[in-house]
């Protein structure tokens, strides 16, 4: 009896490493080909543009007209359009969204609560004092203004609703996270006002299997992070380069495209640092522990060897700054290449 406990042990091992191999080769062995064609984007923040003390309509002319993107994708805050209960402010929006109209600019429309950047959840002040169910309503109810007002615009190429909302991270309200039920109901609500274009769901592209958006949106969105700040606890934490290999990337997208028939893009590619603090309060040699030109490099090269064929860079206002009050416009110079 014991040896064919022992016997059915040693298989059952054997059956797991053997798992384990297979798995393991499946997603870091192996060298995917270069897509032929590569569509090459940016994110923009007009609020992470004023953080860094830029003049925020100044570089997003110049991010259309000298870094030469004819691929934007928007995010913009809740909190800033309606800062007041039912007192819309769209100036800033019309502007970008008719500049880029005017430039053949194509725009991928982030909208919802969580649309990237710190705090990542961007509520009103006047939100948290409603109920759960009344601030889910006043969500869609922003939905509905932001689709309503743009759907028309020739600019608009995609709607992309919320940022890694099935990710948990950020400052967010405590009945968010609930399974992307919450989620469902906005896609339902963009799909049922604008029927005409398709809707991205983002996810992590290193902590995630994307399998959730993929049953949700048309169109997977991922990240790309290569070297980052880990955080632990306040004050604690290290600097963490992800070993996942190109293949990971091009494997899970060829599963996402075989099983439930949808494309995947990514829609954040780091081409910033990630530091500790905020990367304007850190110093520059800080912030080239994990973004120098080098890295850049290395980090369009990585994309490359992935097989995606859709990338947008996130860090073009960290760039400008670079290039504006720095006097380092080796970044800026070095992502017009990928643009000519």
């Amino acid at each position: 009896m014991k040896k064919k406990i022992k016997m059915l042990l040693i298989i059952l091992v054997s059956v797991v490493v053997a798992m384990g191999l297979i798995i393991f080769g499946y997603f870091f062995i192996g060298n995917p080909k270069q897509a032929e064609n590569i569509k090459w984007g940016v994110d923009f923040s007009q609020m992470q543009t004023e953080m860094l003390g830029l003049n925020w309509k100044e570089t997003f002319l110049a991010i259309i007209g000298d870094l030469g993107s004819k691929n934007i994708k928007l995010h913009t805050q809740w909190d800033w359009v309606e800062g007041q209960k039912n007192g819309y402010f769209w100036d800033d929006i019309d502007w970008q969204i008719k500049t880029a109209q005017e430039n053949d600019v194509k725009i991928i429309y982030v909208l919802g609560i969580k649309t990237g950047r710190w705090p990542e959840c961007h509520t009103p002040s006047w939100v948290p004092e409603l109920s759960a169910k009344e601030q889910q309503q006043k969500a869609l109810d922003y939905v509905k203004q932001v689709v309503e007002r743009y759907k028309d615009s020739p600019a608009i190429e995609y709607w992309q609703v919320e940022n890694e909302p099935l990710f948990k991270f950020g400052e967010c309200p405590s009945w968010y996270y609930d399974g992307g039920k919450f989620l469902q109901k906005e896609i339902e609500l963009v799909k049922q006002l604008d029927p005409s274009r398709k809707v991205i769901v983002s996810d992590s592209g290193e902590q995630s299997l994307w399998t959730k958006p993929a049953k949700m949106a048309d169109i997977v969105g991922v990240t790309m992070y290569r070297k980052v700040w880990f955080h632990i606890i306040d004050g604690i934490g290290f600097y963490y380069d992800f070993p996942l290999r190109p293949i990971s990337y091009f494997r899970k997208s060829q599963f996402i495209s075989k099983f439930f028939n949808k494309p995947v893009v990514c829609i954040e590619l780091q081409a910033e640092p990630w530091t500790e603090s905020v990367y304007a309060d850190s110093s520059l040699d800080e912030q080239e522990k994990t973004m120098d030109i080098n890295q850049f490099r290395k980090n369009v090269e990585y994309a490359k060897a992935t097989g995606l064929d859709t990338f947008y860079l996130w860090g073009v206002e960290w760039w400008y700054w670079m290039k504006e009050t720095q006097n380092q416009p080796e970044f800026w110079n070095e992502a017009q290449k990928l643009f000519q």
